[in-house]
């Protein structure tokens, strides 16, 4: 590899900054951008002025919706870093926007509040950052507030993630007393000016009345460097002198392997500390060097290869995110991985096996845009032009194709009915849903095929709540919404046997089809799995795709309620066909067919999902907090003490949490908080499945004597068989 472009790649960070809601995201990205000189004036998120958070509804909200990506620049001993960051959300119902940036990012800094420790969303994250593998350093944050505890939120990091938390730095006291840290690398005090907006600190000696503890936590930091280097655990038992140097590189080394996570500490709304934050990214955090080289597949071989990330390797990189810019229309955003790319040059898009010309080369900073000419290895960068793309897709040199792991998102668990205001609105919501469902892969338009309706389904009722607004700001579209509706599944518990037999002559050619499979549950409860073990052409291997896609057609309405059906497994192992009268058509009818005669048999179950609940509340409304969750089928998991309230936690159905934000305010006077997030769904209760099988039969029963009564009042005779069944679940 070129020494100089090395040398780049060993001088850029891709960084994620994550954490709870309100753990102060945004507020410490902006000192970033302040303290690097990327912004000229502090933006503060309760002034709406935030420079990350962009977006009206996060201006008003004081939350982060969006992932939104900037660069910034870092000096640290004459050498300069470019560090390019992803500001994410902190609401579970934004968790996409976490989970996509994750998967193209190279190292990231943890937050925690120093009164709170680790919440619920914490722990979300920090299992999608284990889960790509993503080295870590950790900023405990807040520590000006009133109840700050930096050894709790260190004790909550160990409890609650199983992580192995080091710190390099401690507070000089907490509170309204909180002055500035202990480096215990440096063994020196660092305090910074509040007349300088903290652009300033004084490098000090240790205050007399802390030397003993820092020298204890000095101690626990050589201790644990220690234990990942020989060398350096020898110098420490023979009482040698370890020098900084030494300990930044050990710390270093086991910060990439994921065997602890530093931890740093300060505030940033006070301007207390983001500067050694930043050196910490340098000096502990990961360069696209550092990265282990990524592994793809050749399209249709199959073949596994290796992409490393150097610019004079063949281009690979993978779409990470897909927005809509009032200016430039469709954009999307890419990390590089390897080789480079120029702009006004052909990608090969691998997942689509199409070919697309890039019009232009973006680097974002929020909703800034920088054109540039050209992009390398490690680069996190915005493309204009590309058309037919969607999150996850991979783009790749066109002589050198390559898909690299896509990602894997949630299905959304709650949806609602929408419709247009007027007429006028109509095109215009179509449009608007069609764009949006393209920024985001857990976002699901569909129409509902008993009342017409269109229906939008999400992660939670923020979500949806931001969605509405946004079809109205951004594309001006008023629109009315129905009631919350619970996104259920089916499931089957038996597998059962079908031969079905699809035979229509009409006179002239016909169509004919004969398939046998078993169809039932499959191991891992999720997903459509389909095994073809047809032999000697009873089917044409031509025929085989008809079936499968019959047989998908047939999941997403399933027997009892016309929901998804979740978790099956179908095994296509014999059949017939005639030479005349066979074809693709006639397949795929009669693989609908057979799912829909197999299904009754195979001992349906609804499924709801649950919700992972976490009440936070005074000691005095414990009670009334407990009793209400039973009382929404709730199962109570834990009841723990936080400082000085209670945390219950609990599995409750979603269709039982509707309106709880009003109902837990009644209860505690407002002093209680809750987070809920997806967990997983179990069979509903008999009672609670029969009301809603009920409910929905009585919708494709209306549907279907409406359409009868249309017909026959135009003339059309009867509604056929083929077609009562698909409407009516074979009843």
């Amino acid at each position: 590899m070129n020494t100089l472009k090395d040398s780049k790649l060993r001088r850029m960070r891709n960084i994620g900054i994550m954490a709870h809601i309100d753990a102060g995201k945004t507020t410490t990205t902006e000192r970033i951008l302040f303290y690097t000189g990327r912004l000229h004036r502090m933006g503060e998120v309760h002034e709406g002025g935030a420079t990350m958070d962009w977006m009206e509804q996060e201006k008003e909200r004081g939350i982060t919706i969006t992932s939104a990506a900037t660069t910034c620049f870092w000096k640290k001993a004459n050498t300069e870093y470019r560090i390019n960051i992803i500001d994410t959300p902190g609401h579970v119902d934004f968790t996409v926007e976490v989970e996509r940036s994750l998967r193209v990012l190279d190292g990231a800094v943890a937050l925690f509040c120093a009164v709170g420790g680790v919440e619920p969303q914490s722990e979300t994250v920090w299992r999608q950052a284990n889960k790509y593998r993503v080295p870590r350093i950790a900023f405990v944050n807040k520590m000006d507030r009133t109840g700050a505890d930096f050894i709790t939120a260190l004790n909550s990091m160990k409890d609650r993630l199983k992580a192995n938390p080091v710190p390099v730095q401690i507070p000089i006291g907490a509170g309204a007393m909180f002055a500035g840290v202990i480096d215990l690398i440096m063994n020196k005090a660092i305090i910074w000016h509040d007349k300088t907006q903290g652009s300033t600190w004084d490098l000090i000696d240790i205050p007399k009345d802390l030397v003993k503890e820092a020298r204890h936590w000095r101690i626990l930091l050589l201790e644990s460097v220690a234990e990942h280097n020989d060398n350096l655990l020898m110098k420490y038992l023979e009482g040698e002198e370890i020098t900084a140097e030494e300990i930044r590189a050990t710390v270093r080394s086991a910060t990439l392997n994921l065997d602890i996570t530093p931890v740093f500490c300060g505030s940033a709304f006070k301007n207390k500390g983001i500067q050694r934050l930043l050196d910490g990214v340098v000096d502990y955090l990961p360069s696209p060097s550092d990265v282990q080289s990524v592994v793809g597949t050749v399209p249709g071989s199959g073949k596994e290869v290796v992409r490393a990330p150097q610019a004079d390797a063949p281009f690979s990189a993978i779409a990470f995110k897909i927005a809509t810019d009032p200016y430039v229309g469709k954009l999307t955003f890419f990390r590089v991985y390897s080789g480079a790319l120029d702009k006004g040059t052909q990608v090969y898009n691998s997942t689509t096996g199409r070919k697309e010309r890039i019009g232009r080369l973006l680097f974002m900073h929020a909703k800034d845009r920088e054109d540039v000419t050209r992009v390398e290895a490690g680069d996190i960068a915005a493309a204009v032009g590309l058309k037919n793309i969607k999150t996850g897709d991979t783009l790749s040199d066109p002589n050198h194709p390559v898909i690299l792991e896509q990602m894997d998102f949630p299905d959304p668990v709650i949806r609602i009915a929408i419709e247009p205001k007027t007429k006028a609105d109509s095109d215009k919501l179509s449009a608007g849903l069609q764009k949006l469902a393209e920024e985001d892969p857990t976002f699901k338009v569909s129409i509902d095929p008993e009342t017409g309706q269109t229906l939008i389904a999400g992660m939670g009722e923020l979500y949806l709540e931001i969605i509405v607004d946004r079809l109205r700001r951004e594309f001006k579209v008023e629109a009315n919404v129905g009631k919350p509706q619970v996104a259920y599944r089916e499931a089957f518990r038996t597998s059962v046997l079908e031969r079905y037999t699809h035979k229509k002559q009409t006179g002239g050619r016909g169509q004919f089809a004969v398939v046998e499979m078993e169809i039932g549950p499959n191991e891992s409860g999720v997903g459509f799995e389909f095994i073809n073990e047809v032999v000697g052409g009873a089917i044409p291997k031509e025929f085989i795709p008809s079936v499968h896609k019959g047989l998908k057609n047939a999941v997403s309405h399933g027997p009892l309620a016309g929901y998804p059906v979740e978790g099956v497994k179908v095994r296509l192992f014999d059949g017939k066909h005639h030479e005349v009268d066979s074809d693709q058509n006639a397949f795929e009818i009669a693989g609908q067919m057979a799912f829909r005669s197999a299904a009754r048999r195979a001992n349906p179950v609804l499924m709801e999902p649950l919700m992972k609940v976490e009440v936070i509340t005074p000691e005095e409304y414990m009670g009334d907090v407990i009793g209400d969750l039973n009382g929404r089928r709730g199962r109570i998991m834990s009841m723990d003490q936080r400082q000085d309230a209670r945390v219950v936690k609990a599995l409750v159905p979603l269709s039982e949490m509707f309106g709880y934000s009003t109902d837990m305010r009644s209860l505690t006077q407002g002093r209680a908080i809750y987070t809920m997030q997806f967990e997983s769904y179990e069979p509903a209760p008999k009672s609670v499945a029969e009301k809603v099988i009920l409910s929905s039969y009585g919708n494709r029963l209306a549907k279907l004597t409406n359409q009868l009564l249309v017909r026959q009042f135009n003339g059309k005779g009867s509604i056929s068989a083929h077609e009562a069944a698909c409407e009516c679940g074979n009843d």
